[in-house]
C-alpha cells in the first residue's frame, strides 16, 4: 500500500535530534504519565523526563554511539559517570544498527575500542578483528563456518575491519601490527570476507538522482540525495546526509546494512519524478522537488 500521509511512516521510527550527525531532528514530546512518578531525579521536573523514561534518553544514546566513531574524550564523559552506556546501540536508519564499540571498531579506533571494553561493552567478531585478535576470529569463522559474510554496522565487511585496524599504527607496537596484517592475510584468503560487489555508478547518473523529495505537508517529511565522502549517492532525512545507497538493478538501490530496504527512483521526460522506498510492511512514494 501507498502513503502520502506522513502519519503512518512517522508513527514507526521516533525521530530525536541527533548532535553528532543531524541525520533526525524534532522535539521530545511530554510523557503524559510524569506526575505519577515520585521523587524521579533531584532538580528535574518530572514532565522534563524522557517520554519512555526509565529508558535512557535517546539523545544520549545517539551521542555516545556518534562520538564513538572519533571522540575518545567525549565517550569518557558519558560513559565514566553512565558505564552501561558501554553497551550503547543506535539505528541509524532502517535497522542500520550499531553499538558505540562498534562504531569506533570499523573506523580504526583502537583506543576508544579498548577504553569501551574496560567499561563493559559486549565485544563481537568485528571488535576482535579490528584489534587484529587472529586466533579468536580464526576461531570463530571455523566454528561458525560462513559468519565471515556477515556484515558489520552501515554494511561495512569483516575485512574492511581489518584494514581498519592498521589505522593507528603510529601507536601500536610491532606484535598488534604483525597480528593485525596476519589476519587480513587469512580472511583475504577466504575470498568471501570483503563484502558484496555492487554496480558501479556513473557521475552523470548520480547527478540525476541528487536533490531533496518529499512525501507529506510536514516540514520534515522528505529525503534528501546526496553525495558522501565516499562520492556515493546516499539518503537521509530531508536537508540532511544519510547511509549509502548501493546499486542492485536498474535504478535500484538497496540502503546501507540494511537488505529489506529498496529505493527506487522513477523518471519522466529523462529525468527523475520520484523514489520509492520499499520496506517489509511499507512502500513509500517522494516526489522530487
Amino acid at each position: 500500500m501507498n502513503f502520502t500521509n506522513p502519519t503512518s511512516f512517522e508513527s514507526r521510527r521516533m525521530m530525536i535530534k541527533s548532535s553528532i550527525f543531524g541525520l533526525l531532528g524534532v522535539s521530545i514530546p511530554h510523557i503524559s504519565y510524569a506526575k505519577t512518578i515520585v521523587d524521579p531525579v533531584k532538580n528535574q521536573e518530572a514532565n522534563q523526563l524522557f517520554h519512555r523514561y526509565p529508558a535512557i534518553d535517546d539523545e544520549i544514546v545517539a551521542e555516545v554511539v556518534g562520538a564513538a566513531h572519533f571522540d575518545l574524550n567525549r565517550v569518557k564523559e558519558l560513559v565514566d559517570k553512565r558505564p552501561e552506556l558501554s553497551r550503547a546501540t543506535w539505528d541509524w536508519a532502517f535497522g542500520d544498527w550499531e553499538t558505540a564499540i562498534g562504531a569506533a571498531s570499523h573506523v580504526g579506533r583502537r583506543d576508544i575500542v579498548e577504553y569501551l571494553l574496560s567499561k563493559g561493552a559486549r565485544p563481537d567478531i568485528f571488535n576482535y578483528t579490528t584489534l587484529g585478535a587472529f586466533d579468536a576470529v580464526k576461531s570463530m569463522i571455523e566454528n561458525t563456518p560462513g559468519i565471515q559474510r556477515i556484515y558489520g554496522p552501515h554494511g561495512i565487511s569483516l575485512l574492511d575491519h581489518a584494514r581498519a585496524g592498521l589505522r593507528m599504527q603510529k601507536s601500536m607496537n610491532e606484535k598488534q601490527i604483525s597480528d593485525s596484517k596476519k589476519l587480513i592475510s587469512y580472511l583475504s584468503s577466504l575470498g568471501d570476507a570483503d563484502g558484496e560487489t555492487y554496480e558501479d555508478v556513473d557521475t552523470s547518473e548520480k547527478e540525476k538522482y541528487i536533490g531533496d523529495y518529499k512525501y507529506g505537508e510536514g516540514v520534515q517529511d522528505g529525503f534528501s540525495i546526496k553525495l558522501n565522502m565516499r562520492k556515493l549517492i546516499s539518503l537521509g532525512k530531508l536537508g540532511s546526509s544519510g547511509g549509502s545507497l548501493y546499486k542492485v538493478g536498474a535504478n535500484e538501490f538497496m540502503y546501507q546494512g540494511a537488505p529489506s530496504t529498496r529505493v527506487s527512483f522513477q523518471f519522466e521526460n529523462g529525468n527523475v519524478k520520484s523514489l520509492t522506498l520499499k520496506e517489509p510492511d511499507l512502500v513509500l512514494i517522494a516526489k522530487k522537488l
